[in-house]
């Protein structure tokens, strides 16, 4: 199971950047039956598992797929031409998975008694 972060579709996929050499890619490749945990924006922050099927992609193909993931997370870029670029400059991967199941919420974190108030 990989720890990742990712960006929501409009059309309900979780999409996800990573290299064609991480594991994750390679394991989805292998068998697109997957469970991924997904984390919130800050390290203390919830999560939640995801079970689905994947689809792994490397660029060129996976461009844009990375385009999806990037307008899923940041809007809109000002250079899509140099962004494309940029992700086959780098060999990026996509993964997209289809969920098929998800929880349960965790409400994570370390617990206070750990930290000194601030």
């Amino acid at each position: 199971m990989s720890l990742v972060s990712g960006g929501m579709l409009p059309d309900g996929r979780l999409a996800i950047a990573s290299y064609p050499t991480r594991a994750k890619v390679h394991n989805a490749k292998a068998n697109p039956d997957v469970s991924v945990l997904v984390m919130g924006d800050e390290f203390n922050d919830e999560w939640v598992q995801i079970d689905g099927t994947a689809e792994a992609t490397d660029v060129p193909e996976a461009v844009d797929g990375l385009v999806e993931y990037f307008r899923a997370i940041s809007g809109e870029h000002p250079d899509w031409d140099e962004y494309r670029q940029a992700m086959i400059d780098q060999g990026k991967s996509v993964i997209l998975i289809t969920p098929t199941r998800w929880g349960p919420i965790s409400k994570g974190g370390f617990p206070p008694e750990l930290f000194e108030p601030v």
